[in-house]
């Protein structure tokens, strides 16, 4: 079966490109901007130059997406972004040339200009959300769930030295969120997550490991106990002579299975941590965040074809592993997509990760 994708340049289909494509890459990631190449045959046009180079479609910061479909019908916008970079390759034995396009999604568009600006009064999620409307993207609606506190004058007011993206990535690390600037189906429509990964509800594809019905190509499973299960934090405080801390355990996510990372490891593993906040509660979040992001400790890594699968696997989602053993069967968080397309097949290379193992 012949893959079924579209490539849009600017907003307009260019179907012209398929049959000059000498690959096409897509990368999604959870915690790191997407990424493209593509690699076109550049030949000699009647001026004497070489066609793909001066093609305008490639000039720099043009607007490049691709929308990919599976048997199940569902456009999927896995790309939504702009033209970077270029590099050519001359085959000097008289081979055909080659041009290789580069560019990353929107949310390079929040990577132009460092900012110095004061933040007063507001949360880590209306922060998030203020800032990707000045891009033009929809806030995800559970941006301000489990949000921060207002950042107060009177305490520490939220300061920002880096552009908008390093600015909101650094802040989701802090309160255990992800934060990414993707489309659903349709190019154009970019939502701004600022927000914890959802964990519940039904997995949207099933990745078979073994047996006659399996569907995947390849796939390794590992584990890693050498993380934090507990935090110590300790800070002072400007309303308070005793400060604030205590010991968490808790991540404030759900487990995917039976066992988490505690409680397979068998044995405490205790990190501290010292943070500028102005409530207890805000020393908590930033604690549970640090064990949100070590509790990650179940890896998958795979391959497999949109053909097979029947759809196209999408960064945030929760997938379900079959016929892997009890141990690593059951519910997993898309991680990471690397999308390899020609005009026969549609690869997708895979990580997922779990914060437990066992039954889900």
């Amino acid at each position: 079966m012949s893959a079924a994708f579209d490539i849009l340049i600017d907003g307009a289909p260019a179907s012209d490109l398929t049959d000059r494509l000498g690959g096409l890459e897509v990368e999604e990631h959870a915690d790191r901007p997407g990424v493209f190449s593509l690699t076109l045959a550049a030949n000699t046009d009647e001026a004497g130059d070489l066609d793909a180079v001066a093609d305008p479609r490639f000039g720099p910061l043009a607007n490049v997406a691709v929308v990919a479909r599976a048997c199940d019908e569902q456009n999927q916008c896995i790309i939504d972004g702009f033209v970077l970079a270029q590099s050519l390759n001359l085959d000097r034995s008289g081979g055909e040339a080659s041009l290789r396009v580069w560019g990353q999604d929107a949310s390079w568009l929040m990577n132009t200009t460092e900012q110095a600006r004061e933040w007063v009064d507001v949360t880590d999620g209306s922060v998030a959300n203020s800032i990707f409307g000045e891009y033009g993207f929809t806030p995800n609606p559970g941006n301000t769930d489990d949000d921060s506190p207002a950042h107060a004058e009177a305490g520490h007011s939220l300061m920002q030295r880096a552009t908008d993206a390093q600015f909101l990535m650094n802040l989701a690390k802090r309160s255990g969120k992800l934060c990414r600037v993707f489309c659903e189906d349709m190019p154009g429509v970019r939502t701004g997550w600022f927000a914890r990964p959802k964990l519940d509800g039904e997995p949207a594809a099933i990745l078979i490991a073994s047996g006659p019905d399996a569907n995947i190509d390849n796939l390794d499973l590992s584990w890693d106990v050498m993380r934090p299960t507990s935090v110590m934090a300790h800070q002072a405080l400007f309303s308070s002579t005793e400060g604030a801390g205590g010991e968490t355990a808790e991540s404030g996510l759900s487990p995917l299975g039976d066992s988490d990372l505690a409680t397979f490891a068998g044995k405490p593993v205790k990190a501290m941590l010292t943070a500028m906040v102005d409530d207890g509660g805000e020393l908590t979040t930033r604690a549970q965040a640090v064990l949100a992001e070590a509790g990650w400790f179940v890896r998958c890594e795979g391959s497999v074809t949109a053909a097979a699968l029947g759809s196209i696997l999408r960064v945030g989602k929760l997938v379900r592993v079959d016929s892997a053993g009890t141990r690593f069967s059951g519910s997993y968080l898309v991680w990471s997509v690397r999308h390899s397309i020609s005009a026969d097949t549609h690869t997708m290379g895979f990580t997922l990760v779990r914060n437990a193992v066992g039954a889900s």
